[in-house]
């Protein structure tokens, strides 16, 4: 991506809407908690809280140099390719080059637009005209699919891609990681804990404030269904957990074995759970001091996919 990040970033979905309340004081708690463990990239979008996290990581990373932001555009509008145009690009990052309180927005990803958006040239040189107006610095992506990420890394200027990528998620493997090392391109890797089923936490009984999306998107009523849970029944996925739990060594918790099999993975660039609080932000960074887990393990890992999550998912995205 054209510039050395912490492999373990911070998403700030949850710090603008979307997972229940979050204050703001708490937070600038995780922010702070997820830098001191050696947190050096924080991806965000103008959507969250209709720029509410934007705001509150740009007035943390105010004076705190060496950090690298990420947002998104494209959603605050019908998904239709004619909105994806320099206008609505110059406008999008004006707001939030704003929110964020730069000059020039580190990265700017294209916040899983329409499929037809990939194959347009139009977009991708508005987008480059971005850079040489210098109100960015880089752009990349965010796809919902594999074939939208392979078509993104064949652009030139792609920095990068990022993709939802876990032990849910396994389809990216097999093309896109490989074409995105020859390319040169970044792999961020997104709800890599499945909205928090592949931390351990949750079982039959847990129950979802109503302005949760784990909530209201079960079944894909507000945006892709594969955003919440990586698209797995929420039983199936429980049922895959206890199976993945004997696997865990005994110096990781759950979360950290699931983030350490995506460290794991060859070009991946940066992987970006989120927190809510400081010590989920402290959990998830140390996920990166620990060892890599063995070939077995992560055969053992692929076999739970084979049986209980590929049926559900391998073919859809």
């Amino acid at each position: 991506m054209g510039r050395d990040t912490s492999v373990i970033g911070l998403g700030a979905w949850q710090l603008g809407a979307d997972w229940g309340d979050v204050s703001e004081a708490d937070a600038h708690a995780t922010l702070q908690a997820a830098v001191d463990a050696g947190v050096t990239f924080i991806d965000t979008a103008d959507v969250y809280g209709d720029g509410r996290s934007e705001q509150i990581v740009g007035s943390f990373v105010k004076d705190k140099p060496g950090l690298t932001v990420a947002t998104k555009m494209g959603r605050r509008l019908p998904q239709e390719p004619a909105n994806y145009s320099l206008d609505n690009f110059r406008a999008w990052t004006d707001r939030s080059r704003a929110n964020l309180g730069v000059d020039t927005l580190d990265l700017v990803q294209l916040h899983c637009p329409p499929t037809p958006v990939f194959s347009s040239d139009e977009v991708f040189d508005a987008l480059d005209t971005l850079v040489q107006e210098k109100r960015i610095a880089a752009y990349g992506v965010s796809v919902e699919k594999v074939d939208e990420a392979l078509a993104a890394i064949a652009r030139p200027g792609t920095a990068s891609v990022q993709i939802i990528l876990n032990a849910f998620r396994l389809k990216p493997l097999e093309r896109v990681l490989p074409a995105a090392a020859e390319a040169g391109v970044g792999i961020i890797a997104r709800v890599p804990l499945a909205s928090g089923l592949l931390s351990g936490r949750y079982d039959e009984h847990t129950q979802f404030a109503a302005d949760d999306h784990r909530n209201y998107n079960r079944h894909g009523e507000a945006f892709d269904v594969g955003e919440t849970f990586s698209g797995v029944d929420f039983a199936t996925g429980l049922e895959a957990v206890r199976r993945l739990r004997s696997l865990v060594p005994d110096d990781a918790t759950m979360a950290q074995f699931a983030l350490r099999w995506i460290l794991d993975q060859p070009a991946v660039s940066v992987v970006i759970p989120g927190a809510r609080n400081p010590e989920q932000a402290r959990a998830n960074a140390h996920a990166a001091s620990l060892p890599p887990l063995s070939p077995e393990t992560r055969e053992k890992i692929a076999a739970v996919y084979d049986e209980l999550i590929r049926p559900q998912v391998h073919d859809k995205w």
